[in-house]
């Protein structure tokens, strides 16, 4: 059970993914099978509830904990509270998170625990909650780091956190709406991330973004397209255990496991 602050976030979380499942069962931007969907929604959320769990102890509370003793060494730590220090410190922090989410592509540490957020065949708002632990613990620490790099105060954490999570879950929505591609242009809507989670690496390989969409349009990581089909080619999570167990295996392993991969000759 989470207590404080954590129990707060827990219930907003759910609050938000309930509203979404609505949204999507009335407005689907695509159709997804009722079997497909029922044991992607077991899968996510099993692992949201077990991660939920498994990082209480290192979750928000322990960013609360990094702001409350060393925020005011930060680059922003002398900074009068107010709207300028809130203002940078989200930009901060939402530019901090998509560099995060462009090396957990771009090594191969990183993206064997982050390859599980993608492994979902189908894409919905529970695809939001499918993440492995220690992907999530590994956030947490970069998280605390910028927290003292950064200088942001504890109740700014809580602040960023909170739109995170809502984003988090509002951009794996399986929906649409009126002037979303407008929008796209100032935040991350369902559009642009879907085409984050192709089943294609030169497409999935883009939009970072959590929250604004700035950051993608400055590096040059913006797509814009319609992917063919969901998910990764090689892998299949069809409940918890697989979905926690393919961390600790290699797109290449697999590939040459099932002989789809040529061996070198000797």
């Amino acid at each position: 059970m989470t207590s404080g602050i954590e129990g707060y976030l827990f219930g907003a979380a759910v609050l938000l993914f309930a509203v979404l499942l609505v949204i999507e069962k009335k407005f689907p931007y695509m159709p997804v099978p009722k079997e497909e969907l029922k044991k992607s929604f077991a899968t996510n959320t099993g692992a949201f509830l077990l991660n939920n769990l498994i990082m209480s102890i290192f979750s928000i509370s322990s960013l609360l904990i990094v702001a409350s003793n060393y925020a005011g060494f930060g680059l922003l730590g002398r900074m009068s509270d107010g709207p300028a220090k809130w203002l940078l410190s989200f930009i901060l922090f939402d530019f901090a998170v998509y560099v995060w989410h462009y090396l957990g592509h771009k090594y191969e540490f990183l993206w064997r625990f982050h390859k599980i957020h993608h492994s979902d065949k189908s894409y919905h708002v529970t695809t939001g909650i499918r993440f492995h632990v220690l992907d999530q613990f590994l956030e947490v620490l970069v998280k605390c780091f910028c927290v003292v790099l950064f200088g942001v105060p504890a109740n700014i954490v809580v602040v960023c956190e909170v739109v995170r999570m809502f984003f988090v879950l509002f951009h794996h929505g399986n929906f649409t709406f009126p002037g979303e591609r407008l929008l796209s242009y100032l935040i991350i809507t369902p559009h642009l991330h879907r085409a984050h989670h192709s089943t294609l690496r030169e497409e999935h390989d883009s939009n970072y973004g959590i929250v604004l969409s700035i950051w993608d349009i400055i590096f040059g990581t913006r797509k814009e397209l319609v992917p063919a089909s969901i998910g990764l080619e090689l892998i299949e999570a069809e409940n918890i255990v697989q979905l926690f167990s393919l961390a600790f295996l290699t797109e290449r392993r697999l590939a040459r496991f099932l002989h789809l991969v040529p061996r070198r000759r000797t």
